[in-house]
């Protein structure tokens, strides 16, 4: 084999693989991912509106809602992760101020039934994210999740 040849063979052994991308407009590629975790997964669609994924985690039940979606509820950009608890309407304002004031990723509030819930964006606009990315946002938010639960509930 020529100088030519072994060079050649270098660098494309070199060059990186190109990652997947994986966007908010395939709910079934989403519902994939979920499933690849280990948790049961199952598209909600409604007319007009965009699709979301219920779901859970050990005991913990959560929602895959695709957002920025068109007038006919497709072509998503974005996805949020949410869950609420309703059996916790006596979590205080100060408790769930302490939850945003010390965590990074991952929101606390009230939703209009007084519940404490928990949300987390998730931007694959454009051409998306690398599925191993997306993959790697649901461990956080899995660890989210149980921080959460054990804040919420703590004595």
């Amino acid at each position: 084999m020529g100088g030519w040849a072994i060079a050649t063979a270098a660098a494309l052994a070199a060059a990186p693989a190109q990652a997947e991308l994986v966007n908010a407009q395939n709910p079934q590629v989403i519902k994939q991912i979920v499933e690849s975790q280990g948790w049961p997964a199952k598209i909600v669609t409604t007319e007009g509106e965009g699709p979301y994924i219920e779901s859970s985690r050990d005991g913990l039940k959560f929602l895959v809602l695709f957002m920025n979606c068109d007038d006919a509820g497709k072509a998503c950009k974005t996805l949020q992760f949410y869950m609420g608890f309703d059996d916790a309407k006596s979590t205080t304002l100060e408790r769930l101020n302490e939850w945003n004031s010390g965590k990074r990723f991952g929101r606390a509030y009230r939703d209009e039934s007084g519940d404490p819930v928990l949300e987390m964006d998730i931007d694959l606009d454009f051409a998306g994210i690398p599925r191993e990315n997306l993959g790697e946002a649901f461990n956080t938010w899995a660890a989210l999740m149980d921080a959460y639960h054990a804040h919420i509930y703590e004595k």
